[in-house]
């Protein structure tokens, strides 16, 4: 069943149709999850397997059209999409691929189909199905519809985000609860994902961290079994999703005295989160936001190896835009955002630290309840 009211996906609909028009576009070709699930709502786990085809097909006038494996008619029957073609699936020699062919004439009528072909996209299909689609169709690049349409959240939208970042702090704030000097990290993962499920999340599909000596040495190697101990940093950091959107916000520990070296990384982290928070107002660009982190962490030097200190969230982990030098994308009310400096605290060691906000009309907003300079104690 959709989490939103039909309305809000007709909306994004008649969104993208105008956007076609301009682009000079007959149809729209989607075939990857959160793409089929932004103008349909159909939210299932059933696309972790690579066995079947999924496609949704956004015609310039008129409602989408799904055209899937009829092992998912009657959840996408539950939808608003009323036009619902489909096959058994798998079916290795023709799996799908007649019937979307079909179904591109009789929408496109010849003219162009853009297909999502930029930066953090994919085609979810085999080689072969996309090589059989060709004959007879104009495929081209979706003008950037996607993405733009993707990039400023619903009050909606923005709401569910809020609802799980609330899930996710009331679960930081017990973790001291179940966490402590002894305990495997491995031990400390399960247990963390316990208190997200708790507190309401539906899946924990992403949890990252690390601990070690004064900083860790990366933040996205699996959990180890070496327990905690004295001077350890701690940190987790999770995308746990509620009604299919994301938070995506960590939080570091502290195992007894840490050392002065690591409470100060920390303390610089929350600074240069603050600048940050500061620079994301609307008409700002996501390269200044980069620059006022990275103007705190390294005097202006360029940042280090993690390669960016943000990026847009939502029904992914990780959307566009990216907060890096070379990005000038322009902010804009209903843009969720993640701020996440790095620090290098020596000897191979590094901190990070993240936080989720929303720009408004009136400025940022935090979504995630802001952290204090010093760690939390375990």
């Amino acid at each position: 069943m959709s989490i939103f009211v039909p309305d809000e996906y007709r909306a994004r609909v008649d969104r993208a149709q105008e956007m076609m028009e301009h682009a000079g576009l007959a149809a729209l070709l989607l075939s990857t999850e959160a793409e089929v699930r932004y103008f349909t709502g159909y939210l299932t786990r059933f696309w972790e397997s690579p066995a079947r085809p999924w496609f949704l097909v956004v015609p310039s006038r008129g409602d989408p059209i799904a055209v899937i494996p009829s092992i998912g008619a009657h959840l996408m029957g539950q939808s608003w999409i009323t036009d619902i073609r489909t096959w058994r699936s798998p079916q290795p020699e023709d799996d799908g691929v007649s019937l979307l062919r079909a179904t591109l004439t009789e929408v496109a009528k010849g003219g162009r189909i853009g297909v999502p072909s930029g930066a953090e996209t994919h085609l979810r299909m085999p080689l072969e199905t996309w090589q059989a689609l060709q004959p007879g169709h104009d495929f081209t690049n979706d003008a950037g519809i996607i993405r733009r349409l993707r990039l400023i959240k619903s009050e909606a939208e923005i709401d569910r985000i809020a609802t799980i970042c609330q899930i996710a702090n009331a679960a930081f704030d017990r973790v001291p609860e179940v966490i402590h000097e002894g305990l495997p990290l491995s031990e400390a993962f399960r247990r963390f994902q316990i208190l997200l499920l708790s507190e309401g999340a539906d899946w924990v599909p992403y949890l990252a961290g690390a601990a070690g000596l004064g900083g860790y040495g990366d933040v996205i190697s699996p959990a180890s079994d070496l327990p905690l101990v004295q001077g350890d940093v701690m940190m987790l950091d999770t995308g746990a999703v509620k009604d299919g959107y994301f938070c995506d916000f960590d939080r570091n520990f502290a195992v007894g005295d840490v050392g002065q070296t690591a409470r100060d990384g920390h303390a610089r982290l929350i600074e240069a989160t603050e600048a940050g928070f500061a620079a994301a107002v609307p008409g700002a660009r996501a390269c200044e936001l980069y620059h006022a982190m990275d103007k705190v962490l390294t005097g202006g030097q360029g940042g280090g190896d993690a390669g960016r200190l943000g990026h847009g969230l939502g029904m992914q982990l990780t959307e566009w835009p990216s907060l890096i030098a070379a990005d000038t994308t322009v902010l804009e009310p209903g843009m969720v955002l993640t701020l996440e400096p790095s620090i290098d605290v020596g000897e191979g060691r590094i901190l990070v630290h993240e936080e989720n906000i929303v720009v408004t009309e009136e400025g940022p907003q935090w979504l995630s309840i802001p952290s204090d300079e010093e760690m939390v104690p375990l």
